[in-house]
């Protein structure tokens, strides 16, 4: 497959600069042919796909960009396919535009669960259920600068989310109806000012804060949060300080009622959406006001490594969050966080998206998972993130996250691995005095895992596959517990600027009375332009 390529440099024919700028962009057309098989009896189903993206990415000291977007329309034959098309696609950009400046921004497009106790479709190929197209972004500036001593840092966010509405969940008849996210804007300011150790005192000190705004479009719910906090760091060995912090915030999330009918059930519109009650008050869903603290270690033994751990109080109990960050070699690394934060789906998504490299591994997934769980990066000192525990379901009520993420990855010559993993559990926050079901004080758990390869084979040709699994667990009525499980492989073969992809594949999920298998296969030819 052709590739534009261009490298800039000062003069023709000179040495490589510094500065040099690599630009590499792909677009690309692609018409595939795609046979899904249901394995518990049920029926086969073909269908042609037509599709159309590009692959783009831009390297220099100022300037780094990955893109990578597909839009697919698929075209059934006697059977009639529940969703026609889909896009997927992610993009990653960090600019300098001025010493310390910086204007970062982001986007993903992919699908989404839809209610945590549904069908779990680890595949995008045939009648998939209890999935909803998502898409999401942000944009903006960050500073880092000095003022004689002290180091002042700043940062501004506006993202937005939009989810489509999904059709057929799995969830059965007769329990508890749950409302479709439908999006949301949010404001994020953060801001810091302070001194290492060892440059005015023995100890490093920081002053810091921040201050979110969110409105989503449900039920006309606002999300407002704000704090203050200060950090002592000291150094007691080489690599190896103690840290601790104490701080003060509010958090405060209300929204309104849903309109109820006769029978008293919610009101949908023609997406099945709950419609806001506009007599309603506003209900507070949570009302934070008070202190919180946190104490731990920092080691950092060398410029590879990076360990951070805290244990203190907020939200009402225990908190415990921490990172690890090891770079084992130029393409090898691992990276590790445990978080606890109170948030909504909106704002753990942008905020994920924002910590993505601007380098990542690309691969052949005809099934369409690329981007909708563990992300990998290209470089040990950023191995990349997990998406699984954000798309466990498009929650529309706030909830406090809690879990831990890692991601692991390794690559030489044409060969490159990775394997990702996580637990995550949502506690929901909403109205208890509103007048329809309230997911208030429930909660749910996610637990997954997956691994994926990928090696050269001969001068044209490419060799990966993949393996996942999930666990996603509710105490809400209708929930017995789901697991789902997956693995493919594909092939694929450049003749020039031409394409040759023949995948398969094995998808399911089982529960309590409840299980579901089938197997797929795909042959499709991608034209590079």
């Amino acid at each position: 497959m052709k590739r534009l390529i261009i490298l800039t440099g000062i003069a023709a024919g000179a040495a490589l600069p510094a500065h040099a700028q690599r630009v590499q962009v792909t677009p690309y057309v692609e018409a595939s042919q795609v046979v899904a098989a249901d394995l518990n009896g049920g029926d086969v189903l073909t269908y042609s796909t037509l599709g159309a993206g590009i692959d783009a990415s831009v390297q220099s000291r100022r300037v780094e960009v990955q893109v990578s977007y597909r839009y697919e329309h698929r075209f059934d034959y006697q059977n009639k396919l529940n969703n026609d098309h889909t896009h997927s696609g992610l993009a990653t950009v960090k600019a300098t535009v001025a010493p310390g400046l910086t204007l970062e921004a982001g986007g993903i497009a992919t699908r989404t669960r839809s209610d945590i106790r549904g069908n779990v479709q680890n595949s995008q190929v045939g009648n998939f259920s209890n999935s909803a197209q998502v898409f999401s972004g942000y944009v903006g500036p960050s500073l880092a600068t000095h003022l004689g001593p002290m180091f002042v840092n700043g940062a501004y966010r506006f993202g937005y989310t939009k989810v489509e509405a999904p059709g057929q969940t799995g969830v059965a008849p007769g329990q508890p109806r749950l409302d479709y996210y439908d999006d949301s804007k949010v404001h994020v300011a953060t801001a810091s000012v302070g001194v290492k150790s060892g440059t005015v005192l023995p100890v490093g000190i920081t002053a810091s804060g921040s201050y979110t705004r969110e409105d989503a479009g449900q039920l006309d719910q606002r999300f407002e949060g704000k704090w203050g906090r200060g950090d002592v760091v000291l150094p007691v060995l080489r690599g190896l300080a103690l840290a601790g912090g104490i701080g003060y915030e509010q958090i405060k999330i209300t929204q309104r009622d849903a309109l109820l009918n006769g029978a008293g059930q919610p009101v949908v519109d023609r997406n099945g959406r709950f419609q806001t009650d506009p007599n309603s008050p506003r209900r507070i869903a949570y009302d934070l006001d008070g202190v919180f603290w946190d104490a731990g270690v920092i080691w950092k033994p060398s410029r590879r490594t990076f360990l951070e751990a805290r244990v203190g109080r907020r939200y009402g109990s225990m908190s415990y969050t921490g990172s690890l960050s090891y770079q084992a070699g130029p393409g090898s690394g691992i990276q590790v966080g445990v978080y606890d934060t109170v948030q909504t789906f909106g704002q753990q998504l942008n905020g994920q998206l924002s910590t993505l490299p601007t380098a990542l591994a690309s691969t052949t997934d005809p099934f369409g998972n690329q981007f909708s769980g563990c992300i990998y990066g290209t470089t040990g000192a950023a191995a990349g993130g997990c998406m699984n525990g954000v798309f466990a379901s498009a929650a529309t009520s706030a909830y406090r996250a809690r879990g831990v993420t890692a991601v692991a990855v390794a690559g030489r010559g044409g060969t490159r691995f990775g394997i990702g993993g996580g637990w995550a559990r949502r506690d929901f926050i909403a109205p208890s005095n509103g007048t329809a079901f309230t997911t208030n004080g429930t909660s749910d758990t996610s637990i997954y895992a997956q691994a994926f390869a990928s090696t050269d084979v001969g001068a044209n040709g490419s060799l990966q596959g993949s393996i996942l699994g999930s666990y996603y667990n509710s105490d809400l009525p209708g929930n017995d517990g789901i697991y789902g499980w997956g693995a493919n492989a594909a092939y694929t073969h450049r003749f020039g600027r031409l394409g040759a992809t023949l995948s398969g594949g094995v998808f399911g999920f089982e529960r309590d009375g409840d299980s579901s298998a089938s197997a797929q296969a795909l042959l499709g030819l991608r034209y590079g332009f």
